[in-house]
């Protein structure tokens, strides 16, 4: 698929076409992929999970294979660097954002106040900006408005491409048990400070 970059009036960034379009293919061809694959996880999880998928995490889908994190990292507020693998031990929310997406923009909040919800408990919630790095400091204005959630950053935009199937999407948000193996992920926005994500992370945790 050939490649192209549009820019905005008044001289934004160049963003992949793919992106901006919110990556509507590709979410689709990776659901069908997890529907497909489901039969390969632990039966019993599938069963406790699956069930957690309504309301406004009505697209939480089951991972094809039970999976470790990708090993690429992305670079926290010092510069340095992070690994997903790093939160192990913890149930760990991974969000791929970027400001340059309106979906993400507007859930933001809702992973904020998911975060504050957990403060004080074996819960990680990871935002990791994929903006260029010519839009750093925008990236970091912007979560500093979203505490307690901390700064990182993917400048080289390869963590979502690490993933199987690749997060290509955003935003896209994949949850890891304290055992560091994926539960699940949701592509698109949603309302993660409601009654029906606490309750699909409640659970990850019970079974942590």
């Amino acid at each position: 698929m050939s490649e192209r970059s549009d820019e905005g009036a008044a001289g934004g960034p160049k963003i992949p076409l793919r992106w901006v379009l919110g990556g509507v293919a590709v979410l689709g061809a990776a659901a069908v992929l997890y529907i497909i694959g489901q039969a390969s996880i632990n039966p019993q999880q599938e069963t406790s999970l699956k069930g957690f998928a309504k309301g406004e995490m009505a697209k939480f889908a089951l991972p094809v294979e039970a999976a470790p994190p990708p090993a690429a990292g992305f670079l926290d507020a010092k510069g340095e660097t992070r690994r997903i693998a790093d939160f192990r031990g913890k149930v760990v929310v991974v969000n791929l954002r970027a400001t340059w997406c309106a979906p993400c923009v507007i859930e933001m909040p809702t992973l904020a106040k998911l975060a504050k919800s957990y403060e004080g408990k074996n819960v990680e919630v990871v935002a990791i900006s994929v903006d260029r790095p010519d839009d750093e400091a925008k990236a970091r204005m912007f979560i500093a408005k979203h505490a307690p959630l901390k700064f990182y950053h993917d400048p080289k935009m390869a963590l979502p491409f690490a993933f199987k199937p690749a997060a290509v999407g955003m935003p896209t948000t994949v949850i890891y048990g304290a055992d560091g193996v994926e539960r699940g992920r949701l592509a698109g926005d949603a309302d993660w400070s409601g009654k029906e994500a606490k309750a699909l992370i409640d659970k990850v945790l019970a079974e942590s």
